[in-house]
């Protein structure tokens, strides 16, 4: 059995920097003043925008799914703070409230947000529906990465724990998908000519001013970010508890959303160029990766150092359906995914699943079956109609042209 968690008063010390319920925490904010609540947020903008510009740069130095994971790290800076400032505190409910509701975020909202850009800036430039997002052949590690972490929650799901040897099989996931990911070369230079008129600019500097550039880009954007997203999530605090949000909703909802900003900033910046859509929705794929397994491992770890001992996470079952129905999602999100393309019908399908058990709690369980059921149909419509897994096909293909590199 786990140690018992402290006391309510004492964990008011460690607890959220954020926190609704926290005393005073309305009259704080407000006395920082207008200007206090106002520039957080353009400085959240323009961090996004160099970060995404570094990464942008960066896919012509080491492979774009590279690219994407280190964005992802950065972007998500915000988020791994949030997370282990909750596990710290031991309040296990908001732990899963605030992981399961930052991933359903991320599919149920950012993939359709991505298409819903990307249809947009497609009609106004071309006056065509686009139909659907084709994936790159190299983004089938991706939807592949994504797969693994998602199966072995199942397992997470059926044990009720989470350890730190889960700890240990999320980690070695992860960097398996570096691994790989270090195989895919960079971009050919003749693609510079497609970037936008920034980063076109950096990619015409000499290369040692190119390199310089891009980690300053990386460096600056993540610094700025770092120091910008405490007091964004704080600026944002004032006005959901001027609107008497629940502290449970905002654990679960507001904050995750707060968090990743920066990662819907910079992929619907990428989802309004032509041909990169594609781009958008794996920056958003590598954040969900990134989550399911660094950002879940961290959780145990830092619960272990907070209660003083190694030890496990306990989920009761209000906790493992959250988990449950939070698997069921990105398990279909995956799959919709293996045919290396994403169709208009499957983005309004995940927002309308996504809002529906957003505006009814209650619908857990048949939101949870339905993404099952949609996911066993997609399954065998793959492997027993079609007889063919396009991602795994492109797999092999990208594995055989690049795999023996070092």
């Amino acid at each position: 059995m786990p140690p018992t968690p402290r006391e309510p008063r004492r964990l008011r010390r460690f607890a959220f920097p954020f926190a609704v319920i926290a005393p005073g925490a309305r009259e704080a904010a407000a006395s920082k003043g207008l200007l206090g609540h106002v520039w957080p947020a353009p400085a959240v903008v323009f961090s996004a925008f160099m970060i995404a510009w570094g990464a942008e740069c960066a896919q012509f130095w080491v492979s774009r799914g590279m690219a994407l994971a280190i964005l992802a790290w950065l972007q998500a800076l915000p988020e791994f703070a949030v997370e282990a400032v909750i596990a710290w505190s031991q309040q296990i409910h908001f732990m899963t409230a605030n992981f399961t509701g930052s991933l359903r975020l991320l599919v149920g909202l950012g993939w359709p947000l991505i298409f819903s850009v990307a249809a947009f800036g497609a009609w106004r430039r071309d006056k065509r529906l686009l139909r659907c997002i084709t994936l790159d052949r190299e983004n089938a590690i991706e939807v592949f990465a994504l797969g693994l972490p998602i199966l072995y929650f199942l397992f997470i799901w059926a044990k009720a724990t989470l350890t730190l040897v889960d700890a240990g099989v999320l980690l070695a996931i992860y960097f398996l998908y570096l691994w790989v990911l270090r195989k895919i070369p960079p971009r050919e230079e003749e693609h510079v000519e497609d970037l936008e008129a920034i980063p076109r600019r950096i990619m015409r500097l000499p290369k040692r001013a190119q390199g310089l550039v891009i980690l300053g880009l990386f460096v600056g954007g993540g610094l700025l970010l770092a120091w910008s997203a405490h007091p964004f999530l704080e600026s944002m605090l004032h006005f959901a508890a001027a609107l008497g949000i629940s502290e449970y909703l905002f654990i679960q909802w507001v904050a995750p959303f707060l968090s990743e900003f920066p990662e819907k900033l910079s992929a619907m910046y990428w989802a309004r160029q032509p041909g990169k859509a594609a781009m958008a929705l794996m920056n958003m794929v590598s954040a969900n990766i990134n989550q399911w397994t660094m950002l879940a491992a961290m959780i145990p770890m830092v619960y272990s150092m907070s209660v003083g001992t190694p030890t496990f996470v306990p989920f009761d079952e209000h906790q493992r359906a959250e988990i449950l129905l939070t698997i069921a999602q990105s398990l279909l999100g995956m799959l919709l995914l293996m045919n290396m393309s994403f169709h208009i019908v499957e983005a309004a399908g995940i927002f309308l699943l996504w809002f529906l058990q957003f505006l009814v709690p209650g619908l857990h369980l048949p939101v949870t079956l339905i993404y099952l059921a949609w996911s066993a149909y997609e399954a065998f419509r793959m492997l027993v109609v079609r007889r063919h897994v396009e991602a795994w096909h492109a797999l092999t293909e990208v594995w055989t042209r690049h795999g023996r590199r070092r």
